[in-house]
């Protein structure tokens, strides 16, 4: 069974970093995608940024320039550093994990950032 476990959420101020990291464990072996969505209340889950088995990376014009993704192929870990950030960042990140057509979902962390 495969599970998605998330940390590194918590409350910053504005121009503050924060990392998260997203453990996947129980997947079978293959090419595929991780990435990051977020919702912020009363909005739909958006697209953060995404990275493929390959490194190929794909951010949403909101983040690109401030959030990184990576990750470690070898932990089946990903990463989202961010920076400067902004009161609208403010939401629930969630980790993804798409694989043979099958997509997984983390349990999402709450990101705060303060004005």
């Amino acid at each position: 069974q495969v599970q998605l476990v998330e940390s590194g959420g918590g409350l910053v101020q504005a121009g503050g970093s924060l990392r998260l990291s997203c453990a996947v464990s129980g997947s079978s072996f293959g090419a595929n995608v991780m990435g990051w969505y977020r919702q912020a209340p009363g909005k739909q889950r958006e697209l953060v940024a995404t990275i493929t088995t390959g490194g190929n990376t794909n951010y949403a014009d909101s983040v690109r320039g401030r959030f990184t993704i990576s990750r470690d192929n070898a932990k089946n870990t990903v990463y989202l550093q961010m920076n400067s950030l902004k009161p609208e960042d403010t939401a629930v990140y969630y980790c993804n994990f798409r694989i043979w057509g099958t997509v997984y979902w983390g349990q999402g962390t709450q990101v705060t950032v303060s004005s």
